[in-house]
């Protein structure tokens, strides 16, 4: 018939899925990925965040629950026997994930390294695992504001997140908490372990000798994030997303980074000088 409109074929799962997943592993946008499909830009702006929404909500419960006690004991013992350093539950640090300044947003996305970004706050344990993440954090603020704003944060400073308790020590230190190691931006708390800094004096041994440990457990979450970037190239691009799309890309990649890993058991682990993987004492 004459003028009859023909409708056209619908997009099956499996190519939305695969256009969501070319797209977080190039960055392109998202009219150059759908000409790789023969598909328009509008059908894929709205495929990209709804089937990353989908990916996380999915994967999310077997891939990246929150620990429990048993688990955080377990990590504190792979720490012990990867990093040498015992009582770590794991490895906190931030990550900046460029984007295009949202509209009316002034300075709040404006970071320190002269980009618009929002942050991706992470917990690792000791063999590069994702544990938390939370994300979305403006880019102007300091880790230590953005884990305190964190659900994560306040689940820690709550006492809600199931830490085991405090171990006996020396009669003269007390009980030894448990603890999360990162950098000189958090904050120091009880079961927050930042290095010494030792600005206006030398440091003697036995401080650097837990400053080379603890860094060398801290590496951990440096090295995840630089693992999670290699494999997903968007975070060498910025990101002409809105904000609620940035997000749901990120948690897509950080669920699927462990899915990756626990399905195919890649070996990420790192050979520092020793059999183990820590640093050596000098």
């Amino acid at each position: 018939m004459v003028g009859a409109r023909i409708a056209r074929e619908s997009i099956s799962p499996v190519e939305r899925l695969t256009i969501c997943l070319r797209f977080l592993s190039t960055g392109d946008s998202y009219s150059t990925s759908g000409f790789s499909f023969r598909v328009g830009r509008s059908p894929v702006a709205g495929i990209v965040p709804s089937v990353a929404q989908a990916i996380w909500d999915c994967l999310v419960g077997e891939y990246m629950p929150v620990p429990k006690e048993e688990d955080w004991r377990a990590i504190a013992a792979e720490f012990l026997e990867r990093w040498n350093f015992p009582n770590c539950l794991g490895s906190i640090d931030g990550k900046h994930v460029v984007i295009q300044a949202p509209p009316c947003s002034g300075s709040q996305f404006y970071n320190y390294k002269g980009t618009y970004s929002v942050v991706l706050l992470a917990v690792v344990d000791a063999i590069y695992y994702f544990c938390v993440v939370d994300v979305g954090a403006y880019g102007k603020g300091r880790d230590g504001g953005t884990l305190r704003d964190s659900a994560f944060g306040q689940a820690l400073q709550d006492g809600t997140l199931e830490i085991p308790p405090s171990l006996t020590g020396a009669e003269d230190l007390g009980p030894v908490p448990h603890v999360f190691v990162d950098d000189k931006a958090f904050p120091l708390r009880p079961n927050l372990m930042r290095p010494y800094t030792g600005r206006q004096l030398p440091l003697p041994k036995p401080v650097r000798i837990f400053n080379k440990r603890l860094s060398g457990a801290r590496l951990v979450v440096e090295c995840t994030f630089g693992i999670l970037a290699a494999r997903w190239r968007m975070y060498w691009r910025v990101l002409g997303l809105i904000l609620s799309n940035v997000n749901a890309c990120v948690k897509a990649t950080c669920v699927v980074y462990n899915y990756l890993r626990r399905s195919f058991q890649e070996p990420f682990g790192m050979e520092m000088g020793t059999p183990n993987g820590h640093l050596p004492d000098v």
